[in-house]
């Protein structure tokens, strides 16, 4: 039986157990572990466990890179964004006061999403068995031979 986009989609991509995204981000974002919903996913604010205590997955080998960051800058700048636009009809304020308001604002909701955004990132990856959550290695298929120095 010929597997449809869906069926991949909860499939992770691969055969094998099944790996439902929208399971594995909600619980990548409450900080547990993807695979089975009970280990902590961070050891520190950012770093996330070498494996999960309850089910043993390995988690030291996601790569969430930039991501995470991207990510956050985008909610929190439409949000911000918009509270200044909306404050800016309603009060006249000076520049002054607008960044006393909208810079705190920005810092703390900046660092209050990124370890919840983080963790929903890895819980994407292990999902569709990205970047060896799926036991195999994460290499390129287009890897292009190396450039002849002297060409």
């Amino acid at each position: 039986m010929k597997a449809t986009a869906t069926d991949m989609l909860q499939l992770g991509g691969a055969e094998g157990d099944k790996r439902p995204v929208g399971r594995s981000i909600k619980r990548g974002l409450f900080g547990t572990c993807p695979a089975c919903g009970r280990g902590r996913l961070f050891r520190a604010f950012l770093k996330s466990v070498d494996a999960c205590d309850a089910c043993g997955e390995r988690m030291d080998h996601h790569r969430a890179d930039d991501f995470p960051p991207y990510i956050v800058v985008t909610i929190v700048g439409h949000v911000v964004l918009g509270g200044y636009m909306m404050t800016d009809l309603v009060l006249p304020l000076t520049t002054w006061q607008h960044l006393a308001i909208w810079a705190p604002v920005t810092l703390a909701s900046s660092l209050a999403l990124m370890q919840p955004v983080k963790g929903a990132v890895i819980g994407l990856q292990w999902a569709l068995r990205m970047h060896g959550f799926g036991g195999h290695d994460d290499l390129p298929e287009d890897v292009l031979p190396p450039r002849d120095p002297s060409a």
